[in-house]
């Protein structure tokens, strides 16, 4: 009986100590599972200090979660740890996982530090991943082989060109930059020549040329950049050649240096990602180009700009503050920024005060900072003041025809809104004189008159001239068929509403107007369906909604 009781009391200690041993092991695991599953999701909602803080307090399941350290890796990187990242990678030998970020922050490690063997290496692991699997990953991961080669073997005809078009040639521009060789220039001019006098690649030709001491040939190409509608880099570029400050354009970048080309490609990856609207896959490229080449401080404008159009004005803020670079362009940039986030998180009126103040506190406004600041003005509506630099500008300044072109059109604009349609008509006129081919000139003037009905013969010509030069335009498309149901032809403008339909489906313009002319061809159904779309679009305002509302009851 005693040895019965004894073995009941041991029987039930024992029994007590493994349920509390189990209740710590599921407590244990429940508490770094919510960590985990609280920073993925701070992850993909690019939270990214709440992610790498769950994440990291969430270690201790690192070696059961088969994804954990790929998150983990990617939450360091957006948080700018890519050290700490490849580090962790390395005390983690345990873990022989591939995976494409894995491989990557590897083969940027190894890039650093000229270990060309290791860089193949982690390519090769990459060779049959399943994420190769779409058009950039794949990009990607040939482009990176293909510099390694060359990297290897100093020979660019180790190159093997993938059908990838224009990035083809671009890597192979680079390539024998890095290699220089004389055929560099060719390849530059015959590329320039091709995507335009706006193209990124500018900058990188006139960097070259300013290495081989073509100071001439460097200045005659960043005279030609667009002084008004060039991209900022270009701006700056135009803004320091002006100025002799050569330095500050050398600086930036070297062909002569694997780092900084294989952060330019990062950086063309990135702008992939970005238009497509996948900017977390283009932040983490942009944050290791930065890592590899930390000198090109103006991309950093990509990844504020991701951050806005994807709401992370909190990102934003903080990635503008790390610009401590003075410059008159960047500074303007860090301005115009600034508003549209004020415009967001605030009201219009707001920010429209922040940008008006800021940018009469610039030293000096060039003209490409002015005709920023009257398209601003244009768009928040203040159209005098946006008259008043257009004007400036137009009377001070030697442009090309096309940039002479676009300032009377923007003005024209201006003043149609304020209903001065002589010096509207004015406008766009001089404008055509100038550049008789562009389509939305043609098509604001056309329909201008058509919805005046002055002109109407004239107007019609204008709108089918814009059609034919632009027929996929959603905008032109519905101008030519508003323009036949203004001139009663519902069955024409039925057939270019459709097409703008298809075009732009949720714009409530567009639809609105579909509507209409439905109603005409006795579609009444059909016709109330488009509008009650119309009303649930966004861009509605309040005249439009009640014009709609009335249509839905009394019809046309």
């Amino acid at each position: 009986m005693i040895k019965f009781f004894t073995f009941l009391l041991f029987f039930l200690l024992y029994q007590s100590v493994s349920i509390s041993k189990i209740n710590e092991i599921e407590n244990f695991n429940q508490k770094y599972l919510s960590n985990y599953f609280s920073g993925i999701v701070s992850l993909k909602n690019e939270e990214t200090e709440a992610s790498f803080k769950f994440l990291e307090n969430s270690y201790p399941i690192s070696e059961t979660h088969k994804n954990y350290l790929k998150n983990y890796l990617v939450s360091l990187v957006m948080n700018r740890q890519v050290d700490k990242a490849i580090k962790k990678i390395k005390d983690n030998e345990v873990n022989t996982e591939i995976f494409l970020e894995k491989e990557v922050l590897l083969f940027v490690d190894s890039i650093k530090k000229k270990n060309f063997i290791k860089s193949q290496s982690h390519m090769t692991n990459l060779e049959n991943s399943p994420e190769i699997n779409d058009t950039i990953s794949l990009i990607l991961y040939e482009t990176l082989k293909n510099y390694i080669r060359v990297f290897k073997t100093r020979d660019s005809s180790s190159y093997l060109q993938k059908n990838f078009g224009e990035l083809d040639e671009i890597n192979l521009i680079f390539l024998n930059c890095y290699l220089n060789k004389n055929l560099t220039i060719q390849l530059f001019d015959k590329f320039i020549a091709s995507d335009g006098t706006n193209s990124r690649y500018i900058y990188f030709y006139i960097d070259h040329l300013l290495e081989k001491k073509k100071l001439k040939e460097a200045s005659i190409i960043a005279n030609k950049i667009n002084d008004l509608d060039s991209s900022l880099l270009l701006s700056q570029i135009k803004y320091w050649s002006k100025n002799s400050e050569y330095d500050e354009i050398n600086n930036l970048f070297s062909c002569n240096s694997e780092k900084d080309l294989i952060a330019e490609f990062f950086y063309l990856i990135a702008s992939l990602y970005s238009s497509q609207g996948q900017y977390f896959e283009s932040n983490f490229y942009l944050i290791l180009s930065d890592y590899l080449n930390p000198k090109f401080y103006p991309n950093s404008a990509l990844l504020i700009e991701n951050y806005v159009d994807n709401k992370r004005y909190k990102l934003a803020k903080k990635e503008l503050g790390k610009i401590k670079k003075k410059n008159l362009l960047f500074d303007w940039f860090k301005i115009k920024k600034k508003a549209s986030i004020i415009e967001a998180e605030e009201e219009e009126q707001n920010a429209l005060r922040f940008v008006k103040k800021n940018y009469e506190l610039l030293n000096s406004a060039n003209a490409k900072i002015k005709f920023d600041m009257a398209n601003i003005l244009r768009n928040f509506k203040d159209y005098k003041y946006s008259i008043k630099i257009y004007s400036d500008l137009i009377e001070k300044n030697n442009f090309n025809n096309e940039e002479f072109a676009d300032l009377y059109y923007k003005r024209g604009t201006c003043f149609e809104r304020m209903k001065n349609y002589m010096k509207a008509d004015e406008d766009f006129l001089n404008s055509l004189k100038l550049d008789p081919n562009d389509a939305y000139v043609l098509n604001y003037l056309g329909y201008s008159w058509l919805e005046r009905s002055y002109k109407i013969n004239e107007a019609m010509k204008m709108l089918q001239k814009a059609y034919d030069l632009m027929s996929n335009d959603p905008y032109i498309t519905d101008s030519i068929g508003w323009a036949y149901f203004l001139l009663k032809d519902f069955k024409n403008a039925k057939k270019y509403l459709q097409q703008a339909v298809k075009l732009m489906p949720y714009d409530p313009i567009v639809n609105d107007h579909y509507g209409d002319v439905l109603w005409r061809l006795e579609k009444k159904i059909q016709a109330r369906y488009f509008w009650n779309g119309a009303l649930k679009l966004d861009g509605v305002d309040e005249e439009m909604r009640k014009k709609i509302k009335n249509k839905l009851v009394y019809g046309l």
